[in-house]
This record gives structure tokens, C-alpha cells and sequence, in this order.
């Protein structure tokens, strides 16, 4: 009786192991959809044709294809991907703008991005501090 109780109690432990994946583990297209956050659709379906899309358009996003065509993705990808979206969508970039920066030599973190982007908010402020600093040089002629 102990032993089976015992058996049990290593099982569940060895489901919850596999269950739980630690960052380092690769992730299914639809884990992938879920941590970018992508927004599904209607019936509720995510939207891993974005992703596939992406693959197609990014040369540097390469998941390992596994049995019957499944992808899977390890942690650099899915930065990669982060960062893809980031530009894409909280941006506004262009996937040519994106390609243009992904290839070149001083590729950005995304916080470098983040920080010397110009948003909406900031764009105001930043013309009118561009215009009194042109008064000012007019002025001092």
C-alpha cells in the first residue's frame, strides 16, 4: 500500500517537472503567441499565423521543426521575436525599417530602442523645445 501511494506521489512530480518549463526550455508556437501577447481573434484562437508571417519576413527567427512540421523556439528566438514586435506594433515601424535594423551591425536592446524612440506624447514637447531654441538663436543675431 506505501509503495503505491509512493508511486503515485513520483508521478505527480514527474508530470508537474514536465509541465513547469523553465525559460531555457524551447516553447510551441502557441506558448510563443501567448508571451508576445499577440491578440486572438474572435473565436479565440491566437494567432500563430502572425509569428509564421514573421518567420517568412525575418530571416534571423530560425525555430527548430520537429516531427510534422511542429516549431519550436528557444529563449533567443523568442527575444528576437520580442523585439520584432516591439517595433512592429508599439513603434510603428515598417517590416522593411525592422529588417533594416535587425541587419545591421549595432543591432539595439529593446530598451536602447525604447529610449531614443520619439513617442507621440513626447513629440509636442520635443518641437516646442526645438522651436524656443531656434527663437533663441534668431535673437541672439
Amino acid at each position: 500500500m506505501f509503495y503505491l501511494s509512493h508511486q503515485k506521489s513520483l508521478n505527480n512530480l514527474l508530470i508537474l517537472k514536465i509541465m513547469i518549463k523553465t525559460n531555457q526550455a524551447y516553447k510551441t508556437i502557441g506558448e510563443v503567441a501567448k508571451i508576445l501577447e499577440l491578440k486572438s481573434n474572435k473565436k479565440g484562437v491566437l494567432p500563430t499565423h502572425t509569428i509564421r508571417f514573421w518567420e517568412k519576413q525575418f530571416k534571423q527567427i530560425k525555430p527548430k521543426i520537429l516531427n510534422s512540421n511542429r516549431r519550436y523556439y528557444d529563449e533567443s528566438n523568442v527575444n528576437l521575436l520580442k523585439k520584432i514586435k516591439f517595433l512592429l506594433k508599439d513603434q510603428g515601424m515598417t517590416i522593411n525599417g525592422v529588417k533594416k535594423i535587425l541587419n545591421s551591425d549595432n543591432s539595439l536592446e529593446l530598451d536602447e530602442i525604447a529610449n531614443n524612440s520619439i513617442k507621440a506624447d513626447n513629440l509636442k514637447r520635443k518641437l516646442l523645445n526645438i522651436s524656443k531654441i531656434v527663437k533663441q538663436i534668431k535673437n541672439t543675431k
